[in-house]
């Protein structure tokens, strides 16, 4: 690896890691950076959506990712009493009841989910250098300069862009002089695997308390707290803390011992007003904080990954069209606000006090009528999400993101994720003869027919998202509009 590649991509989070692969399957040569020397223990998130456990699909990934699912599942379901989705702590979102059950998210601590992107990355020919900090960012016209701290010294790399995956309080955001504006934090989790020394038989069963939340069990004690935001939050938790905080919370005093992992944090939510700002992007938690309510955080920066991974190879390699690396931002961001919003939401119906008391009630009662509840379920999935293309469709899959099809090509049963594998964009169609000046950027797939209903011939981009759709008719001028969008011959 030289010292200018074409991507420089600061952490080596999940997000960091799928955004270096999904480049280097585009053809850009990708250094991942990451300031920590091994890769942190922390289970910061116990699972990804179906969007995202889709992506990874695609890219050959989905055995490893459900390999034990039935058994995280199970611990799932253990620890929050329930095997139904959540809406701040109201458990009552059925998958049975959605419009499509079948796309589900999968269970995976955040540290599994690490090494197997690791794994894949680093297949790939990926390089990561551990224990480099970036301290200085430097853009011109032409490329980006990092200074960077090593265990060697200070160096200074050079890239023709520059993406920030590097958490909620991004260096690179900082340095580059990106707006973060939002909403300060409402409540403070901490959650530890303890034991309770004295005071167990006093506390009361899991779940909302007069000043928060509670779980406690199998080794675990976590609160939800509305009565303290600790000044700093990146001091380690102690029992003491911990302690404090199941009294504001319960009202019980108990004695505690730390027995292992440790975590706090807030939900304050806050976004950068863009992703980009010349040569330098965000994605992930570096363009958006908020709280982990609905599991919906690792689902949101992946997706990031897999919408800016091709565009910005193809802005690389000199292919892409114009204004297609700006349509990150388009995209990405929309999105990003709808799940500021819900989480804002939900930590709002968590308060405590007789009238949010009186709010959840009414609010857990319309939770029963189906369509609230599909309603819910597609908001906190993203299977809601669609894209707004600079080009008409009436076809209502235009702007979504594909699930795994089925289809018949000649006397042959087939499904679509045996052809994202490379992270190509791919067309399913009876006749793919209109597509053909784009052969080099889009795999061609004559088909019979699509185990979908309305659904004749598809165009699904690198991302999975439906570029073009067609019930049935022709429509070689769409297409072509979709083609001239996101491909250059």
């Amino acid at each position: 690896m030289t010292d200018e590649p074409d991507v420089i991509v600061v952490g080596a989070g999940p997000v960091g890691l799928l955004l270096a692969a999904e480049l280097r399957l585009a053809g850009a040569v990708p250094l991942v950076l990451e300031r920590l020397a091994v890769r942190s223990p922390q289970r910061k998130a116990r699972g990804v959506g179906p969007l995202a456990a889709e992506a990874l699909a695609r890219r050959g990934l989905g055995e490893r990712l459900t390999a034990d699912l039935a058994e995280r599942s199970a611990e799932k379901a253990r620890d929050h009493g329930s095997a139904k989705g959540h809406f701040s702590a109201i458990h009552k979102i059925d998958p049975a009841l959605q419009d499509e059950p079948d796309r589900q998210g999968v269970w995976i601590w955040q540290p599994e989910l690490e090494e197997l992107l690791a794994e894949f990355a680093t297949g790939l020919g990926v390089e990561v250098r551990r224990e480099h900090t970036v301290v200085g960012v430097a853009q011109d016209a032409g490329a980006v300069t990092l200074t960077v701290a090593t265990p060697h010294g200070e160096r200074r790399l050079r890239a023709a862009y520059v993406v920030g995956c590097d958490g909620g309080r991004s260096t690179v955001r900082r340095l580059t002089g990106f707006d973060f504006p939002g909403t300060p934090p409402m409540m403070t989790a901490r959650r530890a695997e303890a034991e309770i020394l004295e005071g167990a038989d006093r506390l009361p069963p899991p779940g909302r308390q007069h000043g928060g939340i509670l779980h406690h069990g199998h080794g675990m004690l976590a609160t939800f707290d509305f009565g303290d935001t600790p000044e700093d939050r990146e001091a380690p938790l102690t029992a003491e803390e911990l302690e404090n905080s199941v009294r504001r919370v319960t009202g019980v005093d108990v004695r505690v011992a730390l027995t292992g992992e440790t975590l706090r944090f807030t939900d304050h939510a806050r976004q950068a007003t863009t992703y980009r700002r010349g040569r330098v992007l965000l994605a992930g938690d570096a363009a958006h904080v908020h709280s982990p309510m609905g599991g919906q955080g690792l689902n949101l920066g992946l997706m990031d990954a897999v919408n800016l991974g091709w565009k910005l190879a193809a802005e690389i390699r000199g292919h892409a069209p114009p204004g297609l690396l700006d349509s990150y931002t388009a995209e990405r961001h929309p999105v990003g606000a709808r799940v500021l919003h819900n989480t804002r939401a939900q930590s709002a119906l968590l308060a405590p006090g007789p009238h949010t008391d009186a709010l959840r009630d009414v609010f857990a009662d319309l939770m029963d009528i189906p369509e609230v509840n599909r309603h819910l379920g597609r908001m906190l999935s993203g299977l809601a999400d669609a894209y707004d293309f600079p080009y008409p469709s009436t076809h209502p899959l235009t702007g979504r993101h594909c699930p795994d099809l089925a289809f018949k090509a000649g006397a042959r049963a087939d499904r679509l994720s045996r052809y994202t594998v490379y992270g190509r964009s791919v067309l399913l169609a009876p006749d793919v003869r209109a597509a053909e000046p784009w052969r080099a950027r889009v795999d061609l797939v004559e088909v019979e027919s699509i185990a979908h209903d309305g659904l004749g011939a598809v165009l699904v981009r690198p991302d999975g998202a439906v570029a073009w759709a067609s019930g049935g008719q022709p429509d070689a001028e769409g297409l072509e509009s979709a083609l001239r969008t996101w491909f250059s011959r």
